[in-house]
């Protein structure tokens, strides 16, 4: 949504590197480039008048900090301020203190309102609670059924005692405030925590539909009015958010389709125009793809810091527990990483969700955007499918993968032969990356180990300090540099792989790996452990 935005910004601040101080001529062209880049992601202009005038004030008011250059300073009071924009801190969901928590839902229509319904309860299930969702939408066409749908897919129960509109020439029935207020004694009978009503709306804001909203907010008196908004919807977000600011005096945003390709400067405008907070933000489809919005977080994936707070919280939702202590054992005994193990790994990644979305939360990855825009999800599907082709001997033995076996591999998952050898390799480079980590105690050079390259300590049993002696060179050059190029050409011949194998690169030689460069390490262990 803000890929935009985040390469104007950082490519304005590309600019200021590099230098000792900065003029107030400088200040100047960077806040209007800044401003120039509000502007194209349909952000409001009072709003990024405001915001433009505050970097201003601060940046020429020499906010000087010891570790940081002028254009680091610059950063940094964008960073704040974008933080400020967005509403400083998150504020969690308003809870009822006796009876069912409220939540009304309002929006125009098509801002996703009825998926968001879903995604919430699904959400507030996962912490204990026993959500019910109200289909008081009766005007939409086939918005009970479609709310029934959703409410089936988050496992939670559905209150729809009037089936509304399904054609649509068909004429309303049913009194959406009456079932918004029996719902509540439905709740309350049924003993449900929070009570989610899922209201109607309209293609535009009208009388209709603000007196419709307001007669249900009297009937259930909520404890949260949430107002969702498309985030694409562009410079209308203002105008539509003090509407419904007037009409049912929302207490918190909901930006939906935020992966979307629009320029998403709804996020920036509705917040600092209405002082409603935002609350949540939609990103697809699917029920987990929905996020409790931290402003911090989402200015720093607009500056491109990342986001990797989100990464994690998102990993240790996800990822299986006995499987990773299962994991940490197996390495800590020194027992090979199978393809059996490499399946499961590859597996709760792909529960994570989009690696294209979990790309974009670590720092520094808009520079790779089109890189990542060109990942195939897929990839994964077709690994998952070559692995579960194999047989169980050849999982824990990928050496037995003959040609022969390759081919048969291959038939079965709907892959290449090439594909089988490409996936062999990457599990390679894998377990070499487990002996090292598991023959070190650790990672290679953080927390205080030796650092080394990846796959530079060997698998097995470790050597009792016991080195092997330096191969001698006959007949030495009294000449360094030919000595040096003796000594070369012996290393390499003792380091080549046979030349012989099978016509799937079995045997091949491999080529010479990248050095692991450890001088990167401390400060890596360093940001991780805050």
């Amino acid at each position: 949504m803000f890929a935009s935005l985040s390469d104007r910004l950082t490519a304005t601040f590309r600019n200021l590197r590099g230098k000792g101080r900065l003029t107030e001529a400088d200040i100047d062209d960077t806040v209007r480039e800044i401003r120039r880049a509000l502007l194209d992601a349909d952000v409001a202009l009072p709003v990024v008048t405001t915001f433009t005038d505050r970097i201003r004030a601060r940046a020429v008011g020499a906010e000087v900090s010891g570790a940081l250059n002028p254009g680091q300073q610059v950063v940094k009071i964008v960073h704040e301020e974008l933080i400020e924009i967005l509403g400083g801190s998150a504020r969690p969901l308003a809870i009822a203190k006796s009876g069912p928590t409220v939540i009304m839902l309002a929006g125009l229509q098509g801002a996703g309102k009825t998926t968001f319904a879903g995604k919430l309860a699904h959400h507030l299930k996962s912490q204990g609670h026993t959500p019910l969702l109200v289909a008081a939408d009766l005007q939409r066409p086939n918005a009970v059924n479609q709310l029934e749908v959703v409410g089936e897919r988050a496992g939670v129960p559905v209150f729809a005692p009037e089936r509304g509109v399904t054609r649509e020439d068909e004429k309303v029935r049913g009194n959406p405030v009456k079932v918004a207020g029996n719902a509540i004694k439905e709740a309350r009978r049924r003993q449900h925590s929070v009570v989610i009503v899922d209201t109607a709306g309209r293609l535009g804001v009208d009388r209709e539909l603000m007196k419709q909203a307001g007669d249900i907010r009297k009937a259930i008196d909520p404890d949260e009015v949430l107002f969702v908004i498309d985030s694409m919807i562009g410079q209308d977000a203002v105008a539509t958010a003090q509407a419904f600011q007037a009409g049912v005096a929302m207490t918190g945003v909901v930006l939906t389709k935020l992966d979307g390709d629009a320029r998403g400067g709804a996020a920036l405008s509705v917040r600092e125009v209405t002082g409603v907070p935002i609350l949540f933000a939609s990103t697809g489809e699917k029920l987990d793809e929905f996020e409790v919005f931290h402003p911090e977080r989402m200015a720093g994936r607009i500056l491109d810091m990342g986001d990797v707070l989100s990464l994690i919280e998102k990993a240790e939702a996800t990822f299986d527990q006995a499987e990773a202590q299962r994991m940490a054992d197996k390495m800590s005994k020194g027992e090979d990483f199978t393809l059996t193990d490499f399946l499961s790994q590859m597996q709760q990644l792909k529960n994570m969700g989009s690696m294209k979305k979990m790309l974009t939360m670590l720092p520094g990855m808009g520079q790779m955007r089109d890189q990542i825009d060109n990942l195939d999800d897929r990839e994964l599907t077709r690994t998952e499918a070559i692995i579960q082709s194999m047989t169980p001997h050849e999982r824990d033995n990928p050496k037995v993968l003959n040609g022969s076996r390759r081919s048969r591999i291959a038939a079965g998952s709907g892959t290449t032969v090439a594909q089988i050898n490409s996936l062999v390799k990457r599990f390679d480079d894998a377990q070499r990356m487990m002996k090292a980590m598991a023959g070190g105690g650790g990672m290679p050079g953080i927390g205080g180990m030796p650092a080394m390259g990846l796959g530079g300590m060997p698998g097995g049993k470790k050597s009792k300090g016991k080195h092997a002696p330096q191969r001698k060179v006959k007949g030495k050059s009294g000449n360094p540099a030919k000595r040096a190029a003796q000594e070369r050409a012996l290393r390499e011949q003792g380091t080549a792989a046979p030349a012989s194998g099978s016509a799937f690169g079995l045997g091949q030689p491999k080529p010479e790996e990248p050095a692991f460069d450890p001088s990167q390490l401390p400060s890596l262990d360093k940001y991780l452990r805050g």
